[in-house]
């Protein structure tokens, strides 16, 4: 199972900074998918600041049509592929 996200900021340039609570933390970057579909919302009003955290679902979201899954965005800042953490997740167990 994945750790839990218990804190998200938005940042400059469209990253986020993660905190989950097996203590990883960092900034992720995820300016590829700002003024593309739903995410050029992000521009308005400073929108992309409003991000927080998703009490039901766990994700990473701005309102009840943007989110982001807080598994990938883990992978992303781990710089792991699910298989390598799905590896390491049997080693350790």
């Amino acid at each position: 199972m994945f750790p839990k996200l218990i804190d998200v900021k938005g940042l400059e340039n469209f990253r986020l900074s993660l905190k989950f609570d097996d203590g990883t933390q960092g900034i992720v970057d995820i300016s590829h998918l700002a003024n593309k579909g739903v995410f050029k919302i992000w521009n308005e009003n400073n929108f992309f600041y409003s991000v927080y955290v998703d009490q039901e679902s766990n994700a990473v979201a701005w309102n009840d049509e943007i989110d982001l899954c807080p598994d990938a965005l883990y992978l992303k800042l781990k710089g792991l592929t699910f298989q390598d953490w799905k590896e390491t997740q049997y080693a350790t167990n």
